[in-house]
């Protein structure tokens, strides 16, 4: 009766959990992953895996020996090296209704990040943050470092 009882609440509470997580749509999806890689959501580290779905306030970290490469909604790419944080601060790709922005905050380490279909759109609503500097999108490629 006790195991009985503990699977009930296990499976109310994890029901729950990708219940809200289903609410959120998906921005994009982690395309590859080696070494350590991690994904923080509503304070849960979650292993990233390839073709795991990501959510608009997600933060990206990899470990020592991690990279992982990000695809968004809109074929915007973004790779990250080893000891990388990235938070996915706001994402919407709505373009039949006008609602666009991307903006994605580098914490600390290197990222990539190769345009998608919003900065043809839209270029001055695509921001990447730094704690030193905010690069706006004109071109199509740019590599930042952020020690």
């Amino acid at each position: 009766m006790k195991i009985f009882c503990i699977f009930i609440v296990s499976a109310i509470f994890f029901g729950s959990y990708s219940i809200c997580s289903a609410n959120q749509a998906h921005v994009g999806i982690v395309k590859s992953a080696v070494g350590e890689v991690m994904v923080l959501r509503n304070n849960l580290a979650i292993k990233a895996e390839t073709n795991a779905k990501l959510l608009e306030g997600d933060l990206i970290q990899t470990g020592p020996n991690g990279k992982v490469g990000l695809i968004f909604e809109d074929d915007a790419v973004i790779s990250m090296g080893p000891n990388t944080k990235i938070v996915i601060e706001k994402f919407m790709f709505q373009p039949a209704e006008k609602k666009m922005s991307f903006i994605a905050r580098i914490i600390q380490g290197t990222a990539s990040f190769l345009s998608g279909q919003l900065v043809k759109l839209a270029p001055d609503l695509v921001r990447i943050e730094t704690p030193y500097a905010t690069v706006g999108m004109r071109g199509t490629h740019v590599l930042i470092k952020v020690d």
